[in-house]
């Protein structure tokens, strides 16, 4: 037996591929499948089984390829209804690979249809769970993400502590762990940054697994604290269920070059979005007019689900030179599959061809020191809520709101006013004044090196300090 985790840091996604005897399972597929069929072949073996934990929403998934591919048998958890040909199993159903057997534990929580898969080894011992989004190391998936349920996300948290504790807690100290996320994943809270656990660990350190705690305050803590999912899960999740483009047409059409002429023409007559996804510094010093920057460099994937708000639209790359196939890729993974092309030699052959170039002015934290107590300017903070109330600079004339809902606070910004903005290193606040100068702001400037920066000046820091518990 076999099993190997291959892990996409910007998406905080593991895949697992399990071999036996010549026979693979593939669990959550990304969706650029090539590479899980390569493997197959390399070890002279067959992909069998798709298992899919739930229908994702953070990710297109790449059961539906990788199925027409191989002719696998895609297999979701009871309740599972989709638009293309699935096996939905039954609770405790049970599918031989090789010398080995998967067991599908119906684990509703997460979603309706969410499911753990317990893998029995050769000598009929368990040995490992691929337990997706129902049990992270450290944490638990969230609750609220079922797609046309009439269930509320405390009705689906009561089915989590259920789920986990009729089905997850029984089982052996010493059964591996393999959860469908790690730190950086929107999909729960407080996930831990390893990727692999031993489930008697999590009996002891994970809050959601103790054992002395009723429904009721399992209810509360699990919702406690959970932001508003990004505004591309439910999209994510209905492709999931309902089908999608394949992947390779997509990352045919999005990686052609363009010339300077014929992008520029297609960005103005297809109402195309130019997507720069250079670093920072880059982006600063020369852009497209108009472009938004949301670099490959930083958590990519997710910013351009959490702010671009249409799957369907029309974008143009500028991109590091080799690295427009990953950008389409990676846009892909989020669902995002209208990509028409990149500019062929990136911006230097824009600025060859006598093209209006944009900078966004970044200064110093000494350089903002000076201005910073002028009250006819606003300090424009766009950090994570837990971030900002953590600590953060002091004065009225300090606003905030957070990069992920910049789309639903632009009336409470004035584009008259002159705005520093920063984040926490420098990559959020580029993509946020971006955005803004897109929109017609253009009295910004970015705080370069961001509150990491700040803090280290002698600028008034506002700290939270914890209430007494005396």
């Amino acid at each position: 037996m076999k099993i190997e985790q291959i892990y996409t840091g910007c998406l905080a996604q593991g895949t697992y591929y399990v071999e036996s005897q010549g026979e693979v399972a593939i669990i959550d597929p990304l969706r650029e499948t090539q590479q899980y069929v390569d493997k197959a072949n390399a070890e002279g073996a067959k992909i069998k089984y798709i298992f899919e934990t739930h229908f994702h929403a953070d990710f297109v998934s790449g059961h539906i390829d990788l199925a027409k591919k191989t002719g696998a048998t895609i297999i979701f958890g009871p309740g599972a209804e989709t638009s293309y040909d699935i096996h939905t199993a039954k609770d405790n159903e049970t599918f031989m690979l090789g010398d080995v057997t998967f067991k599908v534990l119906h684990t509703p929580g997460h979603t309706l249809e969410s499911s753990t898969f317990l893998l029995i080894d050769e000598n009929g011992k368990d040995h490992a769970i691929f337990s997706g989004d129902t049990l992270f190391l450290g944490d638990v998936g969230r609750p609220d993400l079922a797609i046309k349920s009439n269930l509320t996300k405390e009705d689906l948290a009561g089915m989590l502590f259920d789920s986990l504790r009729r089905k997850i807690m029984p089982l052996a100290d010493d059964i591996i762990v393999y959860p469908a996320h790690g730190a950086g994943s929107a999909c729960g809270k407080n996930l831990s940054k390893e990727t692999v656990g031993i489930l008697g660990e999590q009996k002891k350190t994970n809050y959601a697994l103790r054992a002395d705690m009723t429904k009721d305050e399992f209810v509360k803590e699990v919702l406690n604290g959970i932001a508003p999912p990004p505004q591309y899960f439910a999209k994510n999740a209905m492709m999931n269920k309902s089908g999608y483009d394949n992947f390779e047409t997509v990352l045919q059409k999005g990686n052609t070059a363009l010339s300077p002429e014929v992008f520029e023409a297609i960005a103005n007559n297809q109402d195309a979005l130019v997507l720069d996804v250079r670093t920072e510094q880059e982006f600063v010093k020369a852009h497209i007019p108009n472009s938004i920057f949301i670099g490959l460099n930083g958590g990519f994937a997710p910013w351009v689900g959490a702010l671009i708000t249409d799957l369907k639209q029309p974008i143009l790359l500028v991109a590091p030179e080799g690295k427009a196939q990953e950008t389409v890729t990676r846009l892909s993974r989020v669902g995002y599959d209208n990509t028409l092309g990149y500019l062929k030699g990136g911006i230097n052959a824009w600025k060859s061809a006598n093209k209006d170039i944009e900078t966004i002015t970044s200064v110093t934290v000494e350089e903002f020191a000076k201005d910073f107590n002028n009250k006819k300017i606003t300090v424009l903070d766009v950090r994570k809520d837990g971030e900002y109330k953590s600590e953060r600079l002091q004065g009225d004339h300090v606003l905030h709101f957070a990069l992920d809902y910049i789309n639903d606070n632009m009336s409470s910004i004035d584009q008259s006013k002159p705005y520093y903005v920063h984040c926490a290193g420098g990559y959020r606040s580029v993509i946020a004044a971006s955005i803004l100068k897109a929109r017609g702001f253009n009295k910004l400037k970015d705080i370069a090196g961001g509150f990491a920066a700040i803090k280290n000046s002698d600028l008034p820091i506002t700290a939270f300090v914890c209430p007494s518990t005396l």
